[in-house]
């Protein structure tokens, strides 16, 4: 069946959707504030590729005064993307503006030039959430070894993404729980202290979703029909690609700190989108369950009668076009 791609009265929505997977070439015009900051630098060379990093800082900022760090993960399937993409620029500057800083990263992009993955042959798909995982471990080292540089609380390091990002930060900040040999790189003690995800999923392979050391608080976007990271569970043998529904009955059956923020009937657009309609929600996750430790459980299913989803495309058909795209993804 050819897919559908529908119309929506949010046309930012399919505007910006576009963007991410760089199907249209489309770009968002928003610019970072003048009274933020930008500084880059290069934190690591890996297959000969410099992976750089873009700090996010007020202008006035006291550097004597510790503020949190997020640490962003920017989406494209694992094929393409950009740190610096305008698409994100909305949320830096909200989240700068509130006093959180923002480092975007670069990562190495593990699935440029894989036709097909399935739950047959995940062996890609592994190795590109492994190599993403690794590359956002070096970064939160270097964030830590500059906190001093740029005022930042290391013990308020948030992990963030979008779609192959929230993948990437979802599973970096598992297997740093269950203390997996690659997160060992991070200095002993450290953990992360919240995780937001826009449509992101946790690629497991030890049979289940289950949590050594106790996760940070998540807060969690994702469509109830979205084909191409799931919002529940797939699993395979000990294989597990568990979306933000399972994430969420597993941090409520275990009393962990979650607020599940569910689109009823959409699809991937929901890795994008709150990025732009929900961050009153994202402000007010942060104020209460990462600054004010609350340690709240909240499932929250939203359902708009005028939304239509716009990207109900399969994984097979996602690869199909991003592999057809003239569009580059960056390492740098």
């Amino acid at each position: 069946m050819k897919n559908k791609i529908y119309s929506s009265p949010k046309t930012s929505i399919c505007l910006v959707l576009f963007v991410i997977l760089r199907i249209q070439g489309i770009s968002q015009s928003e610019k970072i504030h003048p009274s933020i900051g930008k500084q880059s630098f290069i934190y690591a060379v890996k297959d000969s590729n410099q992976l750089g990093l873009d700090v996010y800082t007020l202008h006035s900022a006291d550097s004597m005064n510790k503020k949190p760090c997020v640490i962003f993960v920017f989406g494209g399937a694992f094929v393409t993307g950009r740190r610096d993409d305008t698409l994100y620029n909305h949320y830096f500057n909200n989240l700068v503006e509130n006093g959180y800083d923002v480092v975007s990263i670069s990562y190495r992009l593990g699935m440029r030039g894989v036709q097909h993955v399935s739950k047959f042959n995940i062996a890609p798909l592994r190795n590109a959430v492994n190599m993403a995982a690794e590359d956002l471990y070096d970064a939160t080292n270097w964030v830590i070894t500059h906190a001093n540089q740029f005022g930042l609380d290391t013990s308020k390091i948030i992990l963030s993404g979008s779609s192959s990002g929230a993948i990437t930060v979802l599973t970096a900040d598992f297997q740093r729980r269950n203390e997996k040999p690659a997160a060992q790189v991070l200095p002993p003690g450290f953990e992360y202290a919240g995780v937001i995800s826009f449509a992101g999923a946790v690629l497991s392979f030890d049979g289940g979703l289950k949590y050594q050391i106790k996760p940070a608080p998540y807060l969690m976007f994702h469509g109830t029909a979205d084909k191409i990271v799931p919002y529940r569970k797939i699993r395979f043998f000990n294989k597990g690609f568990y979306g933000s529904a399972w994430i969420a009955k597993t941090f409520k059956q275990n009393n962990d700190p979650y607020f599940l923020y569910s689109e009823e009937d959409m699809g991937h657009e929901i890795s994008v989108y709150p990025m732009f309609d929900k961050i009153p929600e994202i402000l007010d996750f942060l104020d209460k369950y990462i600054i004010l430790k609350k340690p709240f459980q909240v499932d929250l299913l939203f359902k708009d009668p005028d939304a239509k989803p716009l990207m109900l495309l399969t994984p097979g058909e996602l690869f199909k076009k991003l592999q057809t795209t003239k569009a580059t993804g960056q390492t740098n």
